[in-house]
């Protein structure tokens, strides 16, 4: 079993979209978010946490042996009549012995850990009704039972992994209206004699090439108990949850460049902000940017900032897509080489 993690380290991940919406805002049609400011993408970390999360569920469903006895706290789950748990009923699924109140929570919050990737990862603030003893056993006579009360409080997990909000790195055309017609029929048109059909209404983007960043804080890791080998599995969701979104919305997304950089055991710093450290250049406006093609990505104050860095990092962990292009003082590079002199440990999934 992998060791609680003792190495703070700090995520870089790029995915564009194509002709989809990767994030809707509910209160307003359900449209792409938009910096009206900016011009710019905006994806929530919800989003990027219900896509690793989804992962983790397929996996789980699959029976894949990495998340064996494994479950994901925050999911879906109906009762026999078919109403969603809320989640303090989910909570109480987790419960095995009964006690004092803090008892019972201590134990609700020792499983929900062992058993909930999820939790370990991203943390959770989890509300709690519970009936609890209002007299012992002991004290209870043969023809008196025992008295419950309900008695309320909540568990809070921060969560080891926390991410910004995604951003694309460039101003984005759209969001385009798209109206078109639904599968079904809504009713008969008696005076034409023929079928109408209902509309459906969509709102996408053309193109957004978005940056996400993250931390993954080894101080906090305690709390939640979170492994190595979650954070294995996290990098994987990033990745392949990314790309097997495969929605009606969300079909055209594709992970472009993923990097990991760990720090030295013991290293109280991280160097922060690296997605403000990568630029985008292109000979086009960026609003007419449609692919990956048309853009190259400019590394150049990420690559000095780390070399900077360099006495504080153990190892560099990156994965990238074949058709992104990077640059470095306007010359083209190869990563790796541009990375020359650190430990380089390419991602394999």
């Amino acid at each position: 079993m992998s060791e609680i993690i003792k190495n703070r380290s700090e995520i870089l991940f790029l995915y564009d979209v194509k002709d989809a919406n990767p994030n809707g805002d509910p209160v307003d049609e359900n449209k792409p978010r938009i910096d009206e400011e900016t011009g710019v993408n905006i994806v929530t970390d919800v989003r990027l946490k219900r896509t690793i999360r989804d992962y983790f569920l397929s996996l789980v469903e699959n029976k894949d042996v990495r998340l064996k006895d494994e479950d994901i706290f925050v999911k879906e789950r109906r009762d026999e009549e078919g109403f969603l748990y809320d989640a303090k009923t989910r909570a109480k699924e987790f419960l095995h012995k009964e006690g004092k109140f803090q008892e019972m929570r201590d134990f609700i919050k020792e499983d929900i850990c062992k058993k909930c990737i999820d939790v370990r990862l991203f943390g959770a603030v989890i509300p709690l009704d519970l009936k609890v003893q209002k007299g012992s056993k002991m004290e209870a006579n043969s023809e008196q039972q025992e008295k419950e009360k309900e008695k309320s409080g909540s568990i809070t997990l921060t969560g080891p992994v926390q991410f910004k909000f995604g951003r694309s790195i460039h101003k984005v055309d759209g969001p385009v209206f798209i109206k078109g017609t639904g599968a079904f029929a809504d009713k008969y048109d008696e005076k034409n004699k023929k079928l109408q059909f209902t509309f459906r209404e969509e709102y996408v983007l053309p193109y957004s090439l978005i940056c996400f960043y993250g931390i993954v804080n080894e101080n906090v890791a305690k709390n939640t108990e979170l492994k190595q080998s979650d954070i294995e599995l996290l990098l994987e969701g990033i990745w392949i949850g990314t790309k097997n979104l495969i929605s009606r919305s969300k079909f055209g997304q594709m992970p472009r460049f993923l990097m990991q950089i760990v720090y030295k055991e013991g290293q109280n710093f991280h160097i922060g902000e690296l997605d403000k450290l990568i630029s985008l250049k292109s000979e086009i406006p960026d609003e007419a940017i449609r692919d990956i093609s048309d853009v190259k990505i400019d590394v150049s104050e990420l690559l000095n900032v780390i070399n900077k860095h360099k006495d504080k990092i153990e190892k560099i962990r990156i994965k990238v897509d074949d058709r992104v292009q990077f640059i470095k003082d306007d010359k083209e590079t190869d990563l790796k080489t541009a990375l020359n002199g650190f430990t380089i440990e390419e991602l394999t999934f």
